[in-house]
């Protein structure tokens, strides 16, 4: 026998070794059902926030769709993940071994109908969430419609460049000759306004919108009017995401991408890098101010009359690879 007695048989419960019942399931399910409400509640959200699934409000015409797939998503993996659940729980209860007695239950192998079902059903589920996502990629990326504006973005460690491709009163020049703005593909020129001398806004980690003095320069907007994002970058990926777009893309140096939106609220929006690009990354913050049409030309007006007529360089070069794309495509 030990010293202290610790391999001496002991009973359980009370007196007489009366054996104590376990703790009722219904009382655990109860803990477990208040555990979740409370990781519900103390989120924050209201009642109108849960069906977006933690998604901003959308702030453009395209956003919906962008929302759409993301409900789609969440409600299949929901689906998956309460089944899977309800069959681990439904073997841990009533397959356990003080319930059957059996200490090795009789097992299964080298079956066929299983062994499909877990094959197939996977690849179903992945097939519907491919085709979704592929048909709505395609949507958000078709560039076929004509903007009414385009807005050259411009990426660099550690800010943000916009270069505003406009017929601008008191801006001379021509976008499509300007040397500053080289890097932009032929394929996106061909739908530049006609003698665009354009202004500009450029950053710095330390800019801040002077109304709501958030960090980060300002891209002003016009509600309801189509613009085309052309993004470039001048030294590395960076990636251009305003947060209630529900939009984001690669802003890549020699590649240049291009996605379009129509703002349909406005206000001032938070944007950000989302591509680790350094080490002042998390300064990579801008805003963006959807106004009313006849605001977002006098804010071009303005920017005249500060001196920031024309553009600030594009970025880097398309790659050879680039250039071999656009030929092809032309």
């Amino acid at each position: 026998m030990s010293p202290n007695g610790s391999d001496l048989p002991r009973t359980l419960g009370g007196a007489g070794g009366t054996p104590t019942p376990r703790r009722p399931l219904r009382r655990k399910l109860l803990q477990a059902l208040t555990a979740g409400l409370v990781l519900a509640t103390a989120t924050g959200c209201t009642y109108k926030d849960f069906p977006r699934l933690g998604m901003p409000s959308p702030a453009t015409d395209e956003a919906p769709r962008i929302l759409s797939l993301w409900q789609g998503s969440w409600a299949a993996a929901l689906a998956t993940g309460v089944l899977v659940w309800g069959l681990i729980l439904w073997s841990a209860m009533f397959h356990r071994r003080s319930r059957t007695k059996v200490e090795v239950p009789p097992q299964t192998r080298y079956n066929m109908p299983i062994e499909a079902l877990y094959t197939v059903v996977p690849l179903i589920i992945v097939s519907v969430l491919f085709y979704f996502t592929a048909r709505d990629e395609s949507k958000l990326l078709d560039l076929s419609k004509k903007p009414d504006l385009t807005v050259n973005v411009v990426g660099f460690q550690w800010s943000w460049g916009f270069n505003y491709i406009e017929n601008v009163p008191g801006s001379t020049g021509n976008a499509d000759t300007d040397p500053n703005l080289d890097a932009i593909p032929d394929r996106f020129k061909k739908d530049f306004p006609a003698n665009a001398g354009g202004v500009y806004d450029v950053g710095t980690p330390a800019s801040k919108d002077p109304d709501t003095h958030n960090p980060g320069p300002t891209l002003w907007l016009p509600k309801g009017k189509t613009v085309r994002f052309v993004l470039t970058s001048r030294d590395v990926i960076h990636s251009f995401w305003v947060v209630p777009f529900l939009m984001k893309q690669d802003v890549i140096p020699g590649h240049t991408n291009a996605f379009q939106v129509t703002p349909n609220k406005e206000g001032t929006f938070m944007g950000k890098c989302a591509e680790l690009c350094g080490l002042d990354h998390s300064r990579m913050l801008f805003n963006v101010k959807v106004v009313s049409p006849e605001a977002y030309e006098q804010h071009l007006k303005d920017l005249v009359k500060k001196g920031q007529t024309g553009y600030i360089p594009a970025g880097i070069a398309q790659t050879s690879h680039e250039k071999n794309r656009e030929t092809t495509n032309l």
